[in-house]
């Protein structure tokens, strides 16, 4: 138990750095090729710090363990919300300013009801999959538009162009940075579903709990580190584009390739209580960020404490559902 406990939070800590090398890698790569900040921003930021829960899903899936994918995929959804946001807002007020956001977002909740629609007859198979990734090749496609057609005031283009990294970076050097952060990432990957599955053996714990907990914490480390550092620079619109950008990745592409990977038969409780509760936290978001006759949208602290709350009490509800089980 103490080897697994140590493999999973190793694991955590190594997909963090991994993560951090990938898109510093990728980000300086598509700079150098004169791609433009907001693009970038958009797609390799928002995008990148998803790939922890994306080596994650695929690890677990090719070991025949699919309902870790698919509870890390959907838990860390309502841990970049509940948690990371929540945090974030308690750390600093955000004030989301940025019309590309609101724009984003309809397209967040447009990929949530796909997968939702995909996965109600209680599968996820190879044809689910291929349109999931359909999808998501559509939405990113989507962004590259918006970002190649900023406004002149968008706050995007100057918070992203603050935020990427130094010019000086050689290709070469961010090669290296992008395949040492992918090895880095495999080898994290592997420790952390090891990890999760001896625990969930040891404790009779279903691997979609072990996946909506511990999993799905751990890999939304890389999206908490992210917010809080972009509040911190007074970047508020980065913090909540990163998260909209994960989520949708999450719901496209990692579910998408789990499918393809291997076709699921989904636990009952992924759509009547895991999926209503991402939903949920979604749509809370988006009143919270919303702006009220022309002042920008504000999630102040206690909007924050409420989200982080909200957080907590899920957890204890997947707690409960495990007979007081220490997951």
């Amino acid at each position: 138990m103490l080897i697994a406990t140590v493999s999973i939070l190793g694991g955590v800590v190594l997909l963090s750095i991994g993560a951090d090398r990938f898109v510093l890698g990728a980000a300086a790569m598509a700079r150098n090729l004169a791609i433009s900040p907001l693009v970038i921003g958009l797609t390799i930021v928002g995008f990148g710090t998803s790939a922890p829960e994306l080596l994650v899903a695929t690890v677990a899936t090719l070991q025949g363990k699919t309902e870790i994918a698919v509870g890390n995929a959907l838990g860390s959804n309502i841990a970049n919300i509940g948690l990371v946001l929540g945090a974030t807002a308690m750390v600093k007020v955000l004030d989301v300013r940025s019309e590309t956001l609101r724009r984003e977002y309809p397209l967040m909740l447009l990929a949530m009801a796909l997968a939702y629609v995909l996965m109600g007859n209680g599968t996820l198979d190879r044809l689910d999959g291929v349109i999931l990734f359909l999808g998501f090749g559509g939405a990113a496609a989507w962004i590259v538009h918006l970002g190649r057609r900023p406004r002149l005031e968008e706050p995007l283009v100057v918070e992203f162009e603050g935020a990427l990294p130094p010019r000086g970076l050689s290709t070469v050097n961010s090669v290296f940075y992008l395949l040492g952060g992918l090895l880095l990432l495999l080898l994290s990957a592997e420790l952390v579903v090891w990890g999760a599955v001896q625990i969930a053996e040891a404790f009779g714990v279903s691997e979609l709990v072990i996946g909506l907990t511990i999993v799905a914490v751990g890999t939304s480390l890389p999206e908490l580190a992210t917010a809080i550092a972009s509040v911190l620079r007074n970047e508020p619109d980065i913090a909540i584009g990163n998260i909209i950008g994960s989520n949708m990745f999450n719901v496209l592409p990692v579910l998408g390739l789990s499918a393809l990977i291997q076709p699921t038969v989904l636990s009952n409780e992924v759509l009547t209580r895991d999926f209503p509760v991402m939903i949920a936290f979604t749509l809370a978001m988006g009143l919270m960020a919303r702006s009220v006759r022309g002042h920008p949208g504000r999630i102040n602290r206690v909007k924050g404490a409420v989200l982080l709350l909200s957080f907590c009490i899920y957890q204890w509800v997947l707690y409960e559902s495990i007979g007081h089980a220490v997951v």
